[in-house]
């Protein structure tokens, strides 16, 4: 038997950050993402197989007992178990033949070694692969990673609602342009992420058990009268999975590519709130947690460094990166099939665990930060010259012509205060009950309608 200890990884050996330093962070996708994951789910798709076989009269039918014992198998396939798969592909070098060996084995001394050679019967190794990979992603992404993003989400929209009426200044371009809310630019970041996360929720992935080169040439020449098609729509739906019976070898991946790309999106807008988190932090606007015992910087004492929303940045970049690579890659294979597909897939957990740590780093990184209203407030005030959209606006309502080059000339790379803003108005070509209006604005009085 390959030895155990050969395969525990210290996290200090590890090639993988995400096995070594962010094990901790992650480790609850080895359930979903792991060689071990991959064979558990592997097996449990062939013994369910089994099952379907005997119940449209393949072989005879099953006894409970017989029933009992397949549910042992999967319940209790183990790492124990798993490494018994590995020491036989060790031999077959073929993963998917090993799973069948493997069962051929736990089965040959009970009731069912009978029906042996039905294990894996008229199917190609992608039949199990290409079910058990969407499986795999699709607990991985509802129980995992869904789990995590609307727990993310959720904290925005508290952040929404906490800060939805406190004016701050608004820039485009990196410039000072017009006052905003806080809340409301918290909350077009958890709206934005929504769309996306709904999407996420409703779609279905899609598998195929269809034989060889999709024909379903060894069992409707085995068993010509089954519907094959049916049984291949029933299966695969019995696992919530939508069936696509019109493939060759391999399930066409445009499912999965979907999916992928619908987090590639989540991660784009969180790239765009992790930016401009740092922003704020970096004017002061947010302040973070002071943390007993954390270090900032090994020569400058006194930070306190954005690096939750920088790791989770860094982290976002990786995940993009290696969905962008197997979404160009994805579509493609020659013929009826070749490999390079496998090595690809065997990647998905690797994408999700970027995406994990992304997540968890923003979060956690929203979690510790307060907000600095007085330094917002003053920032917002130290420009009136922000109001003179609304003053040329109101300009031209007045039919004053050429109100916006008015304002152009008197505004134009000049910074105001409140004094200089009320001279400025007191100079435009208005009445003095149009004066006195305009003269009631105020940097923390035009926000528009920030807030449904």
């Amino acid at each position: 038997m390959i030895s155990k200890m050969k395969n525990l990884i210290n996290t200090l050996n590890a090639i993988s950050p995400i096995d070594g330093r962010y094990r901790n962070h992650v480790e609850e996708l080895s359930d979903y993402s792991s060689e071990f994951a991959f064979i558990k789910y592997r097996t449990e798709i062939e013994i369910r197989y089994l099952i379907a076989l005997s119940k449209i009269g393949i072989f005879r039918k099953l006894s409970n007992n017989e029933q009992k014992i397949f549910n042992k198998l999967i319940e209790n396939l183990d790492i124990d178990e798993a490494e018994k798969v590995k020491d036989i592909e060790e031999t077959t070098r073929h993963d998917v033949k090993a799973i069948e060996y493997y069962l051929k084995e736990k089965l040959s001394n009970t009731t069912l070694s009978d029906i042996l050679e039905f294990i894996h019967f008229g199917l190609t190794s992608e039949d199990v692969n290409n079910l058990a990979i969407r499986l795999m992603l699709k607990d991985a992404i509802q129980i995992v990673i869904l789990k995590k993003l609307q727990n993310l989400s959720k904290e925005i929209l508290n952040q929404t609602n906490k800060y939805k009426k406190l004016p701050m200044l608004g820039r485009t371009h990196g410039q000072a342009a017009l006052p905003t809310t806080l809340g409301k630019e918290f909350l077009v970041f958890y709206e934005r992420i929504n769309i996306e996360l709904k999407i996420l929720q409703a779609f279905k992935l899609k598998g195929k058990l269809n034989g060889a080169v999709g024909n379903y040439s060894a069992l409707n020449f085995a068993y010509p009268k089954i519907d094959w098609r049916k049984f291949s729509k029933d299966f695969v739906t019995s696992f919530g999975l939508e069936v696509n019976q019109t493939t060759n070898q391999i399930a066409p991946y445009e499912d999965i590519i979907y999916i992928f790309q619908t987090l590639q999106r989540i991660n784009g807008i969180l790239l765009d709130f992790n930016q401009d988190m740092w922003r704020y932090i970096s004017d002061g606007w947010l302040i973070q947690e002071n943390k007993k015992g954390e270090i900032g910087s090994s020569t400058m004492p006194q930070k306190i460094n954005p690096i939750m929303f920088e790791n989770s940045e860094g982290n976002l970049i990786i995940a993009n990166s290696l969905i962008e690579g197997f979404t160009s890659k994805l579509p493609l294979s020659r013929l009826q099939r070749d490999l390079s597909n496998s090595t690809i897939s065997r990647n998905f957990g690797l994408t999700l665990a970027y995406c994990l740590l992304a997540y968890k780093n923003c979060l956690s990184g929203l979690l510790r930060i307060k907000v600095n209203e007085n330094k917002i407030i003053d920032d917002l005030n130290s420009d009136w010259s922000i109001l003179s959209e609304a003053v040329q606006i109101y300009l031209k309502k007045q039919g004053v012509k050429k109100g916006y080059e008015i304002l152009k000339d008197l505004t134009r790379g000049e910074k105001m205060g409140r004094d200089d803003f009320l001279r400025m108005v007191d100079k435009l070509p208005l009445n003095k009950n149009q004066k006195d209006e305009l003269k009631k604005l105020t940097p923390q009085n035009y926000i528009g309608i920030t807030y449904p």
